[in-house]
């Protein structure tokens, strides 16, 4: 197995900076923008402006590596993400700040998609499963270390903002002296709604919700925590604990979906993430123990939902629209993160700081009635045709690529039968020797 994954070091070398550099980035951005005094407002609009970038760059990344290749794609990619981080450093306003927050978002995007593109070619019928699940959990670990690197300076300085720039202009070297070919095309997705909501009505609009819930809080997380009295180290904390809960708690979840109704287990996690709302304005404030306890019940719940919906989408698909139904989706949830986090800002600064929870409790009060109602008027699933839950990276940073790299090797040739049928079933003979990465 490890001769098997060492000529991937490369790839999963430069995601694991990227998703370092971007989790550094992520925190750092409303930490400091609280402590210059930006409004809540402007600070939810940071994660808008990121979600443009982020959605516009799994869209039209394809045609720009189909322009100029993927290693300058790539590169690119990085080297204007490291500029936006110093940007941002050497112009403190939020006129700056959002508009180069949505460049970051699609460099991000692009930078994602090329690594991904490069590890789904390497993925052959026996390995795919495998990388995929080392390469969720790079991501997983490299995000959470880029977060709690915060606990070890002052955010009130460059040192943040040029270690992110940094590990940007790391994370490209990979790539830039490996010997790997050059892979398929990238996959392209499209936002059908009509065809997404006929096939599963719930699915679209459960993960709006969750887009809108999961980006207000991911967003506005560190200002939450700032503004009720947390110092540095209990931030970066705060912002980290919900991921690895919800990270934990997909495999129980992913088993009880399986086991019985998604819808209604799907139900039973938003009712849970409601609690967690509640007790967020109610006793939010009472301390680091219960904030972080929260923080954790909040993250069980809003982060396991995601791969839970998309599951549930594709036991109604048809055979042959894995990667369109889960990249529609996901292009769904881009959607509502675009709209939570301006909207949870905004009721942060007119309604005050609890007022984040209020956002992301109306999101679960909606999805908790329209699921109400779906399994009211809907038959459920039959169990013959239900597949297997699949955990599943962030939605935040997953792109189409992260989709087709999750595909087994059936649904890849069904969904994309003229890539399959160019490039062949890749060969484990041909990948590259150590040496060569």
């Amino acid at each position: 197995m490890v001769k098997s994954l060492l000529p991937l070091t490369a790839l999963l070398m430069g995601s694991a900076f990227l998703l370092f550099a971007g989790g550094v980035n992520s925190l750092i951005l409303p930490i400091r923008g609280e402590a210059e005094g930006f409004s809540a407002a402007a600070l939810g609009l940071l994660g808008t402006g990121w979600a443009i970038g982020y959605v516009a760059g799994c869209l039209r990344t394809p045609a720009l590596v189909a322009k100029v290749g993927h290693i300058r794609a790539f590169g690119a990619m990085c080297a204007i993400a490291a500029i936006a981080v110093l940007m941002s450093l050497l112009l403190v306003t939020p006129w700056v700040w959002v508009p180069v927050r949505a460049l970051s978002g699609f460099c991000f995007a692009a930078a994602a998609m090329v690594v991904e593109s490069w590890l789904n070619e390497r993925a052959d019928a026996a390995s795919r499963g495998r990388i995929f699940g080392i390469y969720t959990m790079v991501n997983l670990m490299a995000t959470t270390a880029g977060q709690m690197v915060l606990t070890l300076g002052d955010a009130s300085g460059f040192f943040f903002f040029v270690l992110a720039a940094m590990v940007y202009c790391l994370a490209l070297l990979p790539t830039a002296i490996s010997a790997t070919t050059t892979p398929r095309p990238l996959t392209q997705v499209s936002l059908n709604l009509p065809a997404l909501w006929k096939n599963s009505p719930i699915a679209v609009f459960a993960v709006l919700m969750v887009g809108i819930s999961n980006a207000s809080f991911g967003t506005l997380a560190a200002v939450y925590a700032a503004r009720i009295g947390l110092p540095l180290t209990d931030i970066a904390l705060f912002a980290s604990i919900p991921i690895l809960a919800g990270a934990i708690m997909q495999l129980p979840v992913g088993i009880a979906s399986d086991r019985y109704d998604r819808r209604v287990v799907l139900l039973g996690i938003a009712v849970l993430a409601l609690v967690a709302d509640v007790l967020f304005i109610t006793v939010g404030g009472a301390g680091p123990l219960v904030a972080m306890g929260l923080a954790a019940l909040f993250g069980a719940t809003v982060f396991t939902m995601y791969p839970m919906i998309v599951a549930h989408a594709n036991d109604h698909a048809e055979p042959g629209s894995f990667i369109q139904v889960s990249g529609g989706l996901l292009l769904v949830y881009g959607v509502g993160s675009i709209v939570g986090p301006s909207v949870a800002g905004f009721a942060m600064t007119s309604f005050g700081t609890s007022s984040l929870f209020l956002t992301t409790g109306f999101a679960h009060v909606l999805l908790i009635l329209f699921a109400i109602v779906r399994i009211r008027f809907a038959p459920a699933v039959a169990p013959d045709d239900k597949g297997a839950f699949q955990a599943a990276p962030l939605a935040r940073i997953s792109t189409p690529e992260t989709v087709a790299l999750a595909a087994d090797q059936e649904e890849l040739e069904a969904d994309q039968p003229d890539i399959v049928d160019q490039v062949g079933r890749p060969d484990p003979a041909d990948m590259p020797s150590v040496d060569e990465t």
